[in-house]
């Protein structure tokens, strides 16, 4: 893997090649026959189901992680984080109550 340019970091590079991926892009799209193209229904459908694959494969690998986990007895992620955040609530009820214990009663 290459290190940053000096005086550059990776999100500034990052940057840069999104610019000008962004550039690129916006010049083909000008072009009266990709224009052309994109008027057909037939290229938008495909178009839009390409776009849409990342997102299907993202939760098709993280259903599949769930159900290995399930299988094995593990925990996952969401289950963690639920969890913590019951863990977290009984903590503060419980220095609510011993806070409302410690101080003395007035008659």
């Amino acid at each position: 893997m290459h290190a940053a340019s000096p005086g550059r970091t990776p999100s500034a590079s990052m940057s840069s090649l999104k610019k000008t991926w962004l550039k690129q892009i916006t010049r083909v799209m000008s072009d009266p026959r990709v224009m052309t193209l994109m008027q057909d229904e037939r290229v938008m459908k495909a178009v839009m189901a390409a776009m849409s694959v990342p997102g299907k494969a993202q939760t098709l690998g993280k259903e599949l992680v769930e159900n290995v986990a399930r299988t094995m007895a593990l925990a996952t992620e969401a289950e963690v984080k639920d969890l913590r955040r019951t863990v977290r609530k009984l903590e503060d009820e419980m220095a609510q109550l011993k806070n409302g214990h410690d101080r003395p009663k007035n008659d």
